[in-house]
Formats: structure tokens, C-alpha cells, sequence
């Protein structure tokens, strides 16, 4: 039996893309980036999809064409009538078989809003969830949103911030209670940024893999991007990066513990001060602004199920060919 797909977990900003670097350095392991093609193609299909019109889908997935990987490529390897995992796999299998590895896995801060779904991606998965204090998580967050166009699901200053922060991390947490300790692994941003070998020495344990130093030398790949929101890609794993204790305003840390701060507790984060009466009333708006938001996804599993979605699809291909082909005049 092949060994289990690993699914890295983490709210937005957590550590998240680090914890993959560094495994998909492993000589064993292919984690690409990030997928967000798992819930479309899930409301499309569900678990017992026509094998070729579910092809026909994923050749309009621009993901997919950055990895490499087409609906030819993995026709021959699926049975008559595959299961959604069987289709999945199998294209997740493909990235990894190009890259010389063994297995594959999945690192998409998205699906902690469908963690349901992993279960029937993947079959079994090892999940690995690495949590960040909320408060670090959510200035970097903040600091991000002037650099990057904002998306309709994206949390909207602190309180937001907080509630999908608790909302999210309990989730997985819960997630993690009910697959069990072989299957679900949970550590913090904080310990693995001060002591990276131990903590990788864990995690590789837990994934059946064995510990190679390499994969703390990730910041040396000739392939990796650095970008402005991920600068610190580009160095060895060290402490430092946000710090509310600094950085947050008292007005903001009340609120944030306001909405998040039992769970901070849980977590073994310190908390400034017990929260007041009057902070969690001052929150109640906005978190019913952040319940209200999420609710207008309602007509998106309708949307994913038009023959919209492939032609919405098809529009994000071309603006993908439509970007190589400018990068590679440039280069020229």
C-alpha cells in the first residue's frame, strides 16, 4: 500500500508555506502549491464522478497547467469508474512522479474552511497543523493585504481576523480529535522557528519519513520564489517577524482576545489581560459582519455546478498563457 498523502494545515499566515518548503525539499515528498481546485471540482462530481467529463474539467483548471499536469496524463491510470479520491490522487500522484518522488501532498490555507472535503480528497491523509499565535498571525496578515488584490474571503481587519482565526484552528483541532494522533499532528509556528531540526526531526517522524538536514537548506533552491510576502523564504529558519506585544495597539489585543482569547489559552499563548464585558459587546458587530460575509458564499456551490465555471476557468487559462508568454518575451 502506497504511503498516505500528507495535508499541511494552518489558518492564513501561520507558517504555513515554510512548514511545505521545507518538506517538499525531502527527497521523498512533492507538495506543490497551492491548489484551491478541490472544492469546485467536488461540488461539481462529488464522490462517484463521470471519469470523462471530470477530465474534461481538469484540463480548465490553470493549477493544474502550472503543474504540468493534463487529463491525458493520468487517464491510463485510473480504473472504469473511479472514485473522486481515485481522480485526485492521481493527479497529485502525476506532480510528484515528475518530480522523481514518491508522494505527494497538499498545502492550501483555503480548505481549512473545507477540511470535510480533505477526507474525500485525499482518503486518509496525515495532516500536519501548524498553528501561530492569532495576533502575530493577524498583523502579518494585515500587512499583506496593501501588496496583494483583496479577495471576497478574506478577513477584514482584527475582529474578522479573529474570528476565522478561532473558528479555523478549532476546526482542525477538532478535525485532529476525531482521525486520532496517528493521523494528526499539531504544532507551533513559534517552536519550529526557534528550534527547526527538532521540530522537523517530529513531523518526519510522524509522516514515516526519514530526517534528511537537507530539508532545513530549502532557502538555497536555484527554483524557489522569495517573493515580497515571503522574504524570509530566502534566509535559514530563525526566530523573529511579528510581535503584538509590540507591534499590536492594546485596543486591538483587547479585541482580538476578546473574540480568540480562550482559545489563545488553550494553545499556551499568554494573554494580556482577562477579557472585559465591554470588549466582547464593542465586538458583537463586526463579528456579525464576519458571519454575514461568509454567508453570501451560499450561491457558490450553484455557480460551481453551471457550465460558468468552465468557461470562468477557461478565462483564468488564457490570462495564465497570456502571462508566460509575456515572461518569456521579457526574458528574450
Amino acid at each position: 500500500m502506497s504511503a498516505p498523502p500528507v495535508v499541511v494545515l494552518g489558518v492564513w499566515r501561520s507558517g504555513t508555506t515554510l512548514l511545505k518548503e521545507i518538506l517538499d525539499h525531502h527527497s521523498r515528498l512533492a507538495i506543490p502549491g497551492e491548489s484551491n481546485f478541490l472544492p469546485g471540482l467536488w461540488v461539481r462530481w462529488r464522490a462517484r464522478p463521470d471519469v470523462d467529463r471530470i477530465l474534461a474539467d481538469v484540463d480548465c483548471v490553470p493549477q493544474l497547467r502550472e503543474w504540468g499536469v493534463r487529463a491525458a496524463d493520468i487517464r491510463t491510470s485510473l480504473p472504469e469508474r473511479p472514485s473522486f479520491s481515485d481522480v485526485v490522487r492521481a493527479l497529485y500522484q502525476r506532480y510528484a512522479d515528475d518530480r522523481g518522488k514518491p508522494r505527494f501532498g497538499d498545502r492550501t490555507p483555503h480548505y481549512m474552511r473545507h477540511l470535510k472535503l480533505l477526507e474525500h480528497a485525499f482518503d486518509c491523509p496525515r495532516y500536519v497543523h501548524i498553528v501561530r499565535d492569532g495576533r502575530d498571525a493577524a498583523l502579518s496578515f494585515a500587512g499583506i493585504r496593501a501588496r496583494r488584490r483583496p479577495r471576497w474571503i478574506w478577513p477584514r481587519g482584527i475582529v474578522d481576523f479573529a474570528c476565522r482565526w478561532r473558528e479555523e484552528v478549532a476546526a482542525a483541532r477538532g478535525l485532529g480529535a476525531t482521525v486520532g494522533p496517528a493521523r494528526y499532528l499539531e504544532l507551533r509556528y513559534e517552536d519550529l522557528v526557534r528550534s527547526p531540526e527538532s521540530i522537523v526531526r517530529d513531523v518526519c517522524a510522524f509522516l514515516d519519513l526519514p530526517f534528511e538536514s537537507g530539508m532545513l537548506e530549502f532557502h538555497r533552491r536555484s527554483d524557489l520564489v522569495a517573493d515580497a510576502n515571503h522574504r524570509r523564504l530566502a534566509e535559514p529558519v530563525s526566530p523573529g517577524g511579528r510581535d503584538w506585544r509590540r507591534e499590536m495597539s492594546p485596543a486591538d489585543v483587547r479585541s482580538f482576545e476578546a473574540i480568540a482569547g480562550p482559545l489563545l489559552g488553550d494553545l499556551g499563548y499568554e494573554r494580556s489581560a482577562p477579557a472585559a464585558a465591554f470588549d466582547r459587546a464593542r465586538c458583537l458587530p463586526a463579528r456579525a459582519a464576519s458571519r454575514a460575509r461568509l454567508a453570501t458564499a451560499i450561491p457558490v456551490p450553484l455557480f460551481r455546478r453551471s457550465f460558468l465555471w468552465r468557461v470562468r476557468q477557461r478565462q483564468r487559462c488564457r490570462r495564465l498563457n497570456s502571462a508566460r508568454t509575456r515572461a518569456g518575451r521579457a526574458r528574450s
